[in-house]
């Protein structure tokens, strides 16, 4: 693998002369923001980015990159801080130029393509009164989400979004264009629900909608850190009868709501009349949070409110752990003072965030592991640990105390899961084994059989080296 040079560049643009694409190089118009990405750590100097119109010059552009053994990386939301989706001195396929969406309200199906977030697809269904399972940070990607598995705030009620994917484009190593479903190419489509970043560029999706005519309660809250003991025994609540699948919550701590003191924070969810959730959230309602925007709010709003705290631009390392419940008060209050002196000892930090995802895995785990290739399903919940930072030397130690902390997590209140993190949570030297479990040997039959050459291999490299054909 190779830089790609400028007599290779001079090549592409022939290639994909008379198309609608575009190469774009160091100082040219469009570069920089084809490079940007969620964090400064991933920011890049490719050597090309192409910004594709259409599968069929996605897969001009692959084909190219493989036979010339040039590295290629996939771009859409770019808010993967493992580097996956950047490269130095390699080619980005850019999907930016892709965000078109097609809602069919009789059928109750959203066809998206593959440059596409989430806002995106929450405004084009929001006039049919429609929604599907979709990110709660609107401005991710729709396709790295979706190909990882999906969790979003209407996951209680209807499961994953892979669970609710209904088909895909894929565009493969040799530059095939195949569809995708439970019927055509099954056999691929078991494996991109889960693992799909490794076998190609997605350029479509279609997913099943649901009616959602009713507004939504929704917000961001914040507390004061001794009111912990009692969100805790909240949470902990979290699973009994009353819940239908109708409500979340994502609690954890935060330096930075308001800025400079350690608080809890929670973003909090529920599917109903704002009377039935202000009774739901009414033990953690009545502590007096010092902030609260929550609100009844129609549902395209609603995976924007943790946007004030999901901003792009600074220096950041996202990772994750499973939690069990019930969660043990006195573990929370170590890690809470594990947070405080982390902030306290390094100067700007005070922005990271980690948050406790609680959303219903009632409907989620009635899918057997075993269905796609996705398998971290069981009676578990995601932990989201976002640190931020702007010093450029204090790199490594962020991310050596993020994993610490994360492992820790993990160990004193996992509750047996077999992997660390959800796929999408997970570092980018991450094991394979450790997120698709029983899972694994089939994908690496499939791995051989549509990459052969190992073109997709930027996150959680599913072959070791001595199967890659040469």
């Amino acid at each position: 693998m190779h830089s790609i040079t400028p007599s290779e560049v001079i090549k592409l643009r022939q290639l994909l002369a008379g198309t609608n694409a575009e190469v774009l190089t160091e100082g040219e118009p469009g570069y920089a923001e084809g490079i940007r990405r969620w964090s400064d750590t991933c920011e890049k100097k490719a050597g090309a980015v192409v910004l594709p119109t259409t599968a069929e010059e996605v897969s001009l552009t692959v084909v190219f990159a493989s036979n010339h053994q040039i590295p290629m990386v996939v771009h859409n939301g770019g808010h993967s801080t493992s580097g996956a989706s950047a490269t130095e001195g390699g080619i980005v396929i850019s999907m930016t130029k892709m965000r078109g969406v097609v809602v069919d309200p009789e059928r109750k199906t959203i066809t998206a393509q593959g440059g596409t977030v989430w806002e995106d697809i929450d405004r084009a269904a929001a006039p049919y009164k429609l929604a599907t399972v979709g990110g709660t940070v609107n401005h991710t990607g729709v396709g790295g989400l979706t190909l990882g598995g999906g969790y979003g705030w209407l996951t209680g009620r209807y499961g994953l979004t892979i669970d609710n994917l209904l088909g895909a484009t894929v565009v493969v190593a040799d530059g095939r264009i195949l569809k995708t479903s439970e019927t055509e190419n099954p056999d691929l489509f078991w494996a991109i629900r889960g693992a799909g970043q490794n076998f190609g560029v997605t350029t479509e999706f279609i997913f099943q909608a649901y009616e959602q005519k009713n507004e939504v309660y929704a917000g961001l809250l914040s507390w004061p850190a001794q009111c912990l003991p009692q969100i805790i025994e909240f949470v902990n609540h979290f699973e009994d009868d009353t819940n239908k699948g109708d409500m979340g919550i994502f609690f954890g701590f935060c330096g930075a709501m308001p800025p400079g003191r350690v608080s809890i924070v929670a973003a909090i969810f529920y599917n109903g009349p704002q009377e039935e959730a202000e009774r739901q959230f009414d033990p953690i309602l009545k502590l007096g949070p010092t902030i609260n925007t929550a609100k009844m709010m129609p549902y395209e709003q609603l995976n924007s409110i943790q946007n004030p705290i999901a901003t792009y631009g600074g220096r950041k390392s996202f990772s994750g752990a499973f939690v069990k419940l019930p969660l043990q008060v006195e573990f929370f209050q170590e890690l809470l003072e594990d947070y405080g002196t982390m902030i306290k000892t390094y100067d700007g930090v005070s922005a990271t965030a980690v948050l406790f995802e609680l959303v219903s895995h009632k409907k989620a785990i009635q899918v057997p592991k075993d269905t796609m290739s996705y398998s971290t399903r069981g009676p578990w919940y995601n932990v989201g640990c976002a640190f931020r930072w702007e010093d450029p030397s204090l790199d490594k130690i962020m991310r050596e105390t993020q994993r610490a902390l994360m492992r820790k997590v993990g160990d004193r209140a996992g509750g047996g899961a077999h992997a660390r993190a959800y796929a999408n949570y997970s570092h980018s030297d991450g094991r394979a084994k450790d997120v698709y479990g029983d899972n694994l040997p089939r994908l690496q039959k499939l791995k051989k059989q549509y990459d052969p050459k190992n073109v997709f291999k930027k996150w959680l490299n599913l072959l070791p080296e001595e199967d890659v054909q040469i």
